[in-house]
């Protein structure tokens, strides 16, 4: 069993998965919105397309999404399918049971289980995507996610998360309050940009779980990681 443990670096409600429901249902409410409006989605779209390039229409691929939460960006990922002709069929991965009874009630088969023992088996689904997942954990949990991610993925791999930059928090708290966020997502948002990644420190955490692949700059205040698994 792989433990994976939380970043140091402040608190979030989602490390906690027995938070409160109610809590976490309004967060995670505004936190899908957040995807919306501040590139999480657009990150989402944009790893796609640089992890699988142009595929022929006609052809059906499975996704796992680590981390669901209640579940937006895999139907961003099968919306973006649908425009290249080609099925998506997700499922969701999430360790919060009210998060994960959020993604089932919006129609995502979710499994309630720990990122660092997934009850998937070895390249066992098209492509692993985690969104603002990596963030939470600590550098050596980083690593230990990516190289899960290598194992569980036969054709790509798209990590999408957040970019370190004094100018980030800021501007989602200014783009937070005008969108009406609850306080504690006000306060997550702010410490999640706190333990966001520079691209470099994510290509590192890439190199040391024997991966390689590339790292691009996103609006928003994004990080996209895309590659190719290896063979298992």
């Amino acid at each position: 069993m792989v433990h994976l443990s939380i970043s140091s670096i402040g608190t979030e409600l989602l490390d906690d998965p027995g938070a409160d429901p109610a809590i976490v249902t309004q967060s995670l409410r505004n936190i899908a919105r957040a995807n919306r409006w501040f590139g999480g989605a657009a990150a989402v779209r944009f790893g796609l397309a640089q992890a699988l390039g142009r595929l022929p229409s006609g052809q059906v691929l499975s996704l796992l999404d680590i981390g669901t939460g209640m579940g937006d960006l895999p139907r961003v990922a099968v919306r973006w399918g649908m425009r290249l002709g080609i099925r998506i069929v997700p499922v969701g991965l999430e360790l919060n049971r009210a998060a994960a009874a959020l993604a089932r009630a919006g129609g995502l088969a979710t499994t309630v289980a720990c990122a660092g023992t997934p009850p998937i088996r070895e390249k066992g689904v098209d492509i692993v995507l985690v969104s603002q997942v990596a963030h939470h954990l600590d550098p050596k949990s980083v690593v230990q996610l990516f190289r899960t991610c290598d194992r569980l993925a036969r054709r790509a791999v798209v990590v999408a998360d957040l970019r370190r930059h004094a100018l980030a928090a800021p501007s989602f708290w200014c783009g937070a309050r005008l969108l009406g966020f609850d306080p504690v997502t006000l306060m997550d948002g702010v410490t999640s940009l706190r333990r966001g990644f520079s691209r470099g420190e994510l290509l590192h955490f890439m190199e040391l779980a024997g991966v390689e692949g590339k790292v691009s700059q996103r609006h928003g205040f994004r990080l996209v990681a895309t590659w190719l698994p290896g063979a298992g």
